[in-house]
């Protein structure tokens, strides 16, 4: 089998080859660099899920993957608050759309606040963290969490609901 991801982010790629090793499956993936088409910093669940599916369809439709992955962060709020999210979709060849998202986590208000005033949530962990990059290691749930959830393990988590519903769909 054949798995495209439409990204070329480490954390992403990580969480799939994650999940081919969990699954004890016979295939290979391969890595895509897509757009979202989405906001750079997408701020609801909707947009982040849309940016999912963008990602997994734009991939499936550039490549010969037997299965096409998209995933996505943002941020989404509830009663007043920022919450970081997750989104990922999961496309065949047969054209069957799987979404599923994962753990939320309410952010500080000095991220939020940055947020809130049209900067994105890599530029301000960073800053906020004093680290380079975190959005491809640890992510924000990495520094919010003390280094107890990273976020390959968040998309993890995420796969493992897409692939739960392919699989279920096709009786495996």
């Amino acid at each position: 089998m054949l798995i495209s991801i439409g990204t070329t982010n480490p954390a992403k790629l990580k969480a799939v080859e994650s999940l081919i090793q969990f699954e004890k499956l016979e295939a290979t993936c391969q890595s895509i660099e897509t757009t979202s088409g989405v906001r750079a910093q997408p701020l609801s669940d909707e947009e982040t899920r849309k940016g999912a599916i963008h990602r997994a369809k734009s991939a499936l439709e550039i490549s010969r993957s037997d299965i096409s992955i998209g995933l996505e962060g943002g941020v989404t709020e509830h009663h007043g608050e920022l919450y970081l999210c997750n989104w990922g979709a999961l496309v065949d060849r047969q054209g069957h759309l799987f979404t599923a998202s994962g753990a939320k986590i309410v952010l500080p208000t000095i991220l939020a606040d940055g947020i809130r005033q049209g900067h994105e949530l890599g530029d301000l962990i960073d800053e906020f963290s004093k680290k380079h990059n975190v959005r491809k290691g640890a992510g924000t749930i990495g520094i919010l969490t003390n280094g107890r959830l990273n976020r390959s393990d968040m998309f993890f988590h995420v796969l493992l609901l897409l692939y739960g519903q392919y699989c279920f769909y096709h009786h495996k």
